[in-house]
């Protein structure tokens, strides 16, 4: 989505995007791609009785309550603030909310399956409270996203989205299945590596944004634009005044040496 977006938006919509912001393209997805190959699997949880104890565990209860209360104080009061003129805004709310959009699809995947199985999942009362949080978290997420689209350039909002979707997904999943239990070294590093990449890449996007950067004009821009001083001595001096038209022609030229 985001190499795809990036063309199509230049194309189709006139954007553009310079070469800071194509590299910060590619560290975003790099990143991404390392973040999920040392992300472990998921912990298999089969029936809606065992998401259920899942979404009940402390853990998982305060990360929630800390993205709920920061995706309130993002939509009351950063937003009307600053989400006019700040992309970070509208799209870490819809980040934020779509934590809650994916584990509501996990759990309503694992209710599908028991439902042609044979299970008694529209009596289950989780069936219902992950329909509302998933309508509501949809419903959230593009309403900002369309807001972020009319406002800034559809080049950045994107690849910028897709980093900060993918990263607090993995981050819930990682608290709701436990999965940093059996992570080993190599999996930390390699997760603290793709996160930090990530970073360095929505930096270039949102940084470099309006600069003129591209592999045409790049070596003016890393060229020395301050034109070394040119000493000269008094003949240059005296040149230059005895071709000077401020004189008027009529009178006589006085030259004055200094030792």
């Amino acid at each position: 989505s985001v190499p795809c977006s990036a063309i199509l938006s230049s194309y189709l919509l006139g954007e553009r995007l310079n070469l800071l912001g194509k590299l910060g393209c590619l560290l975003s997805l790099v990143g991404s791609t390392v973040m999920v190959i040392h992300a472990p699997e998921d912990e298999e949880v089969t029936t809606l009785e065992e998401m259920t104890s899942k979404l009940k565990e402390p853990g998982f209860l305060a990360y929630a309550a800390i993205l709920l209360a920061l995706c309130f104080l993002l939509i009351f009061y950063l937003a009307p603030r600053y989400g006019q003129s700040n992309i970070l805004v509208y799209l870490t709310i819809c980040s934020v909310i779509g934590a809650f959009s994916v584990s509501s699809v996990k759990g309503l995947g694992i209710a599908i399956k028991g439902f042609f199985a044979g299970q008694p999942v529209l009596q289950h009362p989780l069936t219902w409270i992950l329909v509302v949080t998933l309508v509501a978290s949809i419903t959230t997420q593009i309403n900002y996203l369309n807001k972020s689209l009319d406002i800034f350039n559809t080049s950045l909002v994107f690849p910028i989205y897709y980093v900060l979707f993918t990263t607090i997904v993995i981050t819930t999943s990682i608290i709701l299945f436990k999965e940093w239990v059996t992570m080993t070294v190599v999996d930390i590093i390699g997760t603290v590596c793709g996160f930090l990449t990530i970073i360095l890449g929505v930096f270039l996007l949102h940084a470099f944004k309006d600069m003129e950067v591209s592999l045409g004009n790049l070596p003016q821009i890393l060229q020395n634009e301050q034109p070394a001083p040119v000493t000269r001595d008094d003949k240059n001096i005296l040149i230059e005044v005895d071709n000077s038209s401020i004189a008027p022609e009529d009178k006589p030229k006085v030259f004055m040496l200094y030792t």
